[in-house]
């Protein structure tokens, strides 16, 4: 039994039990949205919601080569081009320079010649660029002087910098106008081979004198670095590429060797942003290494936006440049087809949105979860959420599910610039070779391995099988009938059908393997080395050996973490692989030089990109042709003479063209595919006020549970405190022995 001091206790709990959920539910009310994950005044800002699954492991342009990190250094960098945002076929334009580079051709004398000159007289083409002027990098430390003119934050001392954490903690910032010497030395560090670009090999075969400065100031730095046990200053200033010159302040010229038109696609690519000599001497402090602060991880651009914070492992934010310079959005241009409602911020002002926040989802579920909720504005579409979103007629045809139609979600699907195939090992002795016979085994296999099949299981039908090297979208794509791999398929009702498996049994007989048996009665043993050992790979490899089997080969997997998998590809150790390429440019050379002699692995010590070894004669040759022209009549008739010879060869199984879904809601605009560039965010636009409205209307919190829990409570105590009064309003008489009466 309760005393009085215990009951009032408990009704005290009670009574402050009722007040807390109360207040809980009034303040939830009061606030708005309780699962909004972001501020109020972001929100309602032009501000882009977006996400990332990988953290980004290099922001230094001339090492980055991954597409997460393009997303974020396409913002904050600028080559000297970019491409046209709505133009189709892609066409380049100039970004900082005031025209497209000026090209004249020279012989091995340096004499001028004719642009319609022919390409064995041509020694080097000349490309020559010019600068917009006024345009200037974003705020940073790295650009401050002293009153005398010095850089001020260039030389700290070990003391001056311990209290240094980020760069805020720097008192000032500064900035300096884009100058022609800051292209030129962000490709004097692309030849330090110690910066580990990616693409040195590649540049050291076209610009004249890379490959030997990158020899002499490799050298010199290993020598000077060896000298020194802590920091150095080596200085690039004092070493000249011979091929690059600057003529003043906003004029440089690179001179390659002999012609090659796809090398104005390279000054589209980061590679070829500019940096500050201040800015790489501010960062090779010892001090702002030790804290990792570096080019690495703070990039310093003069493009539409900067990058404010980067914790990769929570969320990376970017904020509009106050010192970008003036560009607009295109008045023109719109491909045929296009929505004209792309065309409605024509001439405006960019970027048009001012903040981007990019968090950390490792999952799909909850990243669809929120931007089911609207606090994503875009998002990617999976396996697990495809037929939520998504549904397909019976011609493959893909549209928006009701769901989707009644939140006002746009989509976009597109096929990619790219290619995934399954590689044979031309230089393998079963495999590989060139005679009819072996050529048959590869076309029976292309038959029987049914990628339209995979396509559907595997992707959500969200790709097209491959009929070569070229996807489409690039030049030497041939669409519809004259545009099909006649040894895997032919054309029926109107579309591209897969030949019979009883051609490829009859293609396998052919090339000595009757029922898929050798010629002592065995099953014919091949094998695939793969770097998919998770768990969600099973089925698609138990796939892959269905599709052997269909033609009684048996099918060794051999799994491998990815580093050990690549060794073995580039050591032509691999039987069967499968590979992939996204276009660096839109150049049919781009693809064609996958399958090119001269690039093959086993040629070039592992570096080559030609993974399957293919090394035709009659296509290199071609090739050799076709690289250096432009495109016209005669390099389109080359071309299919190359897909002619290699589609009979079949050094591929040729896969499938993958195709890219994108969802967004109805408030983000000027959403357009353009996968070949990086720098999109400056032209979209958000509607901030619909975006507001919508979370509000989607996520209103439910409250009814909590209230019916207040009345729980309060009929719980209700009793108590009924009991309680009662008990304080009686009047106790004692008996009268108690009073003491007789």
């Amino acid at each position: 039994m309760l005393n009085e001091f215990g009951l009032q206790s408990v009704l005290r709990r009670g009574f402050y039990s009722v007040i807390f959920v109360m207040l809980f539910v009034l303040s939830g009310c009061e606030s708005g949205l309780w699962n909004q994950p972001y501020s109020a005044q972001q929100v309602q800002s032009p501000t882009l919601f977006s996400s990332f699954s990988e953290p980004p492991k290099h922001l230094d342009p001339v090492v980055s080569y991954s597409s997460n990190e393009a997303a974020i250094l396409g913002q904050i960098y600028e080559p000297p081009l970019q491409y046209h945002y709505l133009k189709r076929p892609y066409q380049l334009e100039p970004l900082t320079l005031t025209q497209m580079p000026q090209v004249r051709y020279l012989d091995a004398q340096g004499k001028v010649l004719d642009e319609k000159a022919e390409t064995s007289n041509i020694a080097f083409s000349e490309y020559h660029l010019s600068l917009k002027p006024g345009i200037r990098y974003q705020p940073h430390p790295a650009f401050v002087k002293k009153a005398d003119g010095a850089q001020k934050y260039l030389h700290l001392s070990p003391t001056q910098l311990a209290p240094i954490n980020t760069l805020s903690d720097f008192g000032e910032t500064a900035s300096r106008e884009l100058v022609a010497e800051d292209y030129v030395y962000a490709i004097k560090r692309m030849g330090l081979r110690q910066n580990h670009s990616p693409i040195l090999d590649t540049m050291n075969h076209y610009i004249v004198g890379l490959q030997e400065f990158s020899d002499e100031v490799s050298l010199a730095y290993q020598s000077e670095s060896s000298e020194s046990a802590d920091s150095f200053d080596f200085d690039l200033n004092d070493y000249h590429i011979k091929g690059v010159q600057v003529i003043d302040k906003y004029n440089f010229i690179i001179r390659i060797e002999g012609r090659y038109p796809q090398f104005q696609y390279w000054l589209a690519m980061n590679f070829f942003a500019p940096i500050p000599w201040e800015v790489e001497r501010f960062y090779n402090q010892a001090g702002l290494v030790e804290k990792n602060l570096t080019l690495d991880t703070a990039p310093v651009g003069t493009g539409p936006y900067m990058l404010a914070e980067n914790n990769p492992n929570k969320r990376m934010r970017l904020l509009a440049n106050p010192n970008f310079h003036e560009d607009y959005y295109p008045d023109s241009g719109l491909a045929e087809g296009a929505d004209p409602v792309l065309l409605k911020d024509a001439g405006k002002r960019l970027p048009l949105i001012k903040e981007v926040v990019y968090s950390l989802e490792k999952e799909n579920v909850p990243l669809w979860n929120k931007f089911l909720q609207g606090y994503y504005d875009a998002s990617g579409v999976s396996s697990d959420s495809f037929d939520q979103a998504v549904s397909v007629n019976a011609s493959g045809g893909m549209q928006l599910t009701d769901e989707m139609r009644q939140k006002n979600i746009q989509f976009l699907n597109v096929i990619q610039p790219t290619i995934m195939y399954l590689g044979f090992n031309m230089a393998d002795p079963v495999v590989g070779g060139y005679s009819e016979k072996q050529q048959k085994l590869r076309q029976a296999l292309s038959i029987a391995i049914n990628y339209e099949e995979y396509i559907s299981i595997f992707l959500n039908g969200r790709g097209v099988a491959a009929q070569g090297p070229i996807p489409p979208g690039i030049a030497g794509f041939i669409e519809g009938k004259d545009g099909i791999n006649p040894y895997v398929h032919e054309w029926r009702n109107g579309s591209a059908q897969r030949q019979s498996l009883e051609t490829a049994k009859q293609l396998l007989a052919e090339a000595g393997y009757p029922g898929g048996k050798m010629r002592d009665g065995t099953s014919l043993t091949l094998y695939f080395d793969t770097p998919a050992t998770g768990p969600d790979s099973k089925s698609m490899l138990n796939w892959y050996r269905k599709q052997f089997e269909k033609l009684g080969i048996e099918l060794v997997i051999r799994a491998t973490d990815y580093n050990r998998f690549q060794d073995k590809v580039r050591g032509a150790k691999a039987q069967m692989f499968v590979w992939g390429w996204n276009a660096d440019y839109p150049d049919p050379e781009n693809f064609l030089f996958l399958l090119y002699g001269g690039n093959a692995a086993i040629h070039t010590n592992g570096a080559g990109i030609n993974s399957a070894n293919y090394d035709n004669p009659q296509f290199n040759a071609l090739f050799e042709q076709i690289k250096t022209m432009q495109n016209s009549a005669e390099r389109l008739r080359l071309i299919r003479q190359m897909l002619d010879i290699v589609r009979q060869d079949a050094p591929w199984v040729w896969g499938f063209y993958p195709k890219s879904l994108a969802l967004y809601h109805g408030w983000y605009h000027n959403v357009w595919p353009n996968p070949l560039a990086n720098n999109t965010i400056k032209y979209k636009r958000i509607d901030a006020e619909q975006r507001y409205a919508k979370q509000n209307q989607w996520n209103q919190p439910v409250v009814w549970p909590l209230l019916i829990l207040v009345l729980v409570l309060l009929g719980s105590v209700y009793p108590l405190v009924r009991a309680y009064r009662a008990r304080q309003g009686s009047v106790i008489v004692p008996d009268s022995k108690q009073r003491g009466e007789g």
